[in-house]
């Protein structure tokens, strides 16, 4: 890891909170996560959704309790930003592989603006999508990227995926050092979780018969999380930085403000008797004790509520609450 990144561990805490990053190129996701038990004295951290080596943008990081909301996160629509190269095709469809292809003179200059938007709308919507053979998907028990590194040939099957978005936000024509002609396409796309957005420049470059890979990926949002509430990894004091649970879990689900007795009844794991005046929920409950303190996601249904997901308070005070809370 860079020197720049280096910091001397910080004392052992157990303070809990979300810790919204913005993930410099260069690193791992799993970098990011060491550095921040290092930082903050803690091994219970934990990220939802990886981002690439070469991608930057919005990594969302669980840190001790808080982990458990992670799973909530995961599944959440994603918004990036990418560059995608058309007229060279890539060994790992993005920048960092071994060039396969490049497309014959002429080709990339005669694409014509209607035929590439044509081509990006069929990759909107409710559609069937191979991920890269060097994802991180397991094959046999191992990363497919591993087996591809040492030499095992790795084919992926499709998967549904929702890109709900893709927008051709500016197209230009450029040369690659090789002398090649290209265009480049800045793109916006706000798609499903399990989506590669790799797979979305190989595909289109395949469609329209000359190549394509990604130069540049960054995440902007997450859910209702987005990258411009995120620190800085090389200046982040994961202390003031800490997004309280309570408040992240605000901005996921419905709350539920609770009395003082119903907090150390849920907190014992016994159900809550709401009455009748109790609509039922679809999904999770935040539920907060007086203090702001959260206690515990529940699932709320004919008049009772039942936890589904405990949020101890050794871990997380309410005066940590309080102090950690961030805008929603």
């Amino acid at each position: 890891m860079p020197e720049k990144f280096t910091r001397d561990k910080a004392e052992p805490s157990t303070r809990s909170g979300v810790l919204f990053i913005d993930k410099p190129a260069g690193l791992t996701s799993h970098d990011v996560v060491a550095r921040t038990r290092r930082i903050a004295g803690t091994r219970k951290v934990g990220h939802a959704g990886t981002l690439d080596p070469m991608a930057t943008g919005l990594l969302v990081l669980g840190v001790n309790a808080s982990t458990r909301l992670l799973t909530y996160v995961v599944g959440l629509d994603k918004e990036y930003l990418a560059t995608i190269r058309l007229g060279v095709a890539t060994t790992t469809d993005d920048a960092e592989g071994e060039v396969v292809s490049v497309a014959p003179s002429g080709a990339v200059e005669g694409l014509i603006a209607a035929d590439i938007r044509s081509q990006v709308e069929a990759l909107t919507g409710d559609i069937e999508q191979t991920p890269s053979s060097v994802s991180a998907i397991k094959v046999d028990g191992q990363r497919a990227y591993a087996l591809v590194r040492s030499g095992v040939e790795v084919k992926l099957k499709a998967r549904p995926v929702t890109v709900s978005e893709f927008e051709v936000v500016d197209e230009r024509a450029a040369t690659t050092a090789d002398g090649a002609q290209v265009v480049e396409l800045e793109v916006r796309v706000v798609c499903s979780s399990g989506t590669y957005i790799r797979a979305l420049g190989r595909d289109l470059g395949a469609a329209l018969g000359v190549g394509g890979h990604l130069t540049a990926l960054r995440r902007t949002r997450i859910g209702p999380f987005r990258v411009d509430e995120a620190a800085d990894l090389e200046t982040v004091i994961v202390a003031d930085a800490l997004e309280a649970p309570a408040t992240t879990a605000s901005r996921l689900f419905e709350t539920l403000e609770l009395t003082a007795q119903q907090s150390i009844d849920l907190g014992h794991g016994k159900r809550l008797e709401l009455g009748d005046t109790a609509p039922d929920a679809r999904g999770p409950v935040a539920a907060i004790a007086p203090d702001g303190r959260l206690v515990g996601l529940v699932s709320v249904a004919s008049g009772r509520a039942q936890t589904l997901v405990n949020f101890p308070p050794d871990q997380q005070s309410g005066a940590d609450a309080r102090s950690a809370g961030g805008d929603s």
